[in-house]
């Protein structure tokens, strides 16, 4: 396999997206999407003492034992900043805290989803159409317009119809970052240091919604070569 065109360098944010096979869907029901939520924070974990598969099974007592043994001895592959689940892709921005952190962890958690996808609905093979796509985040200006996209994607794409389903949006992290949902695990100051208050993130969210839904080149601010230079300016 030919190797990677972008490199991916330890404690750098990057922008990652993998795909179903042919943008089918591999998110059917709530149970799927908490699943790959689960299983994503499971193998943040550099070296989990078990796969996920196997840990679910173990006794309530045994499963607390073991994450409180993960949080003593906390060695991450990558920091999640933020991410959005959808029908047939995942969008994830993370930070890689080891070398070969990323390509560890989507390895992991593709395999794991994969295994129990398969398991579930019958079938035999890959969902996922092969090498995910990773691209650097170089400025600050391109770190919360990425995250602006990933967190407006549900809108963006017809998911939710309005823009106030976008806050109860259940699978992505701006309930988060809204303060809606306690139990969150993102890396969230990277972006919220950047603004005075809660408010001033929320309108800077919101503001382009309607443009980010109409405008389809814009995702080419997250998924094409940044040197495209036409993330246009921030005001906070």
């Amino acid at each position: 396999m030919p190797g990677r065109e972008i490199p991916l360098i330890s404690n750098l944010i990057y922008h990652v997206v993998n795909r179903g096979i042919a943008s089918q869907p591999i998110f059917t029901d709530r149970h799927d999407y908490l699943r790959m939520l689960h299983t994503i924070i499971f193998y943040q974990n550099d070296q989990p003492p078990l796969r996920y598969s196997f840990f679910i099974r173990q006794t309530a007592d045994k499963r607390e034992n073991i994450l409180s043994n993960l949080h003593k001895n906390r060695t991450l592959l990558v920091d999640v900043v933020s991410y959005c689940l959808m029908t047939n892709h995942v969008h994830l921005l993370l930070i890689q805290r080891l070398d070969n952190g990323i390509s560890k962890f989507m390895s992991q958690i593709a395999n794991s989803y994969t295994k129990y996808y398969n398991t579930k609905y019958n079938r035999k093979g890959p969902i996922f159409q092969g090498k995910f796509k990773a691209v650097r985040i170089a400025t600050d200006e391109q770190l919360l317009h990425v995250s602006r996209y990933i967190h407006l994607n549900p809108y963006t794409s017809f998911v939710v119809k309005y823009l106030s389903q976008l806050e109860t949006y259940p699978y992505s992290s701006l309930q988060e970052y809204l303060n809606l949902q306690s139990n969150g695990f993102c890396e969230k100051g990277i972006i919220l240091n950047q603004f005075r208050n809660l408010a001033t993130f929320k309108q800077f969210m919101f503001d382009q919604a309607e443009y980010q839904r109409k405008l389809d080149k814009i995702k080419h601010l997250t998924l094409d070569d940044e040197k495209r230079g036409k993330i246009p300016k921030v005001s906070i």
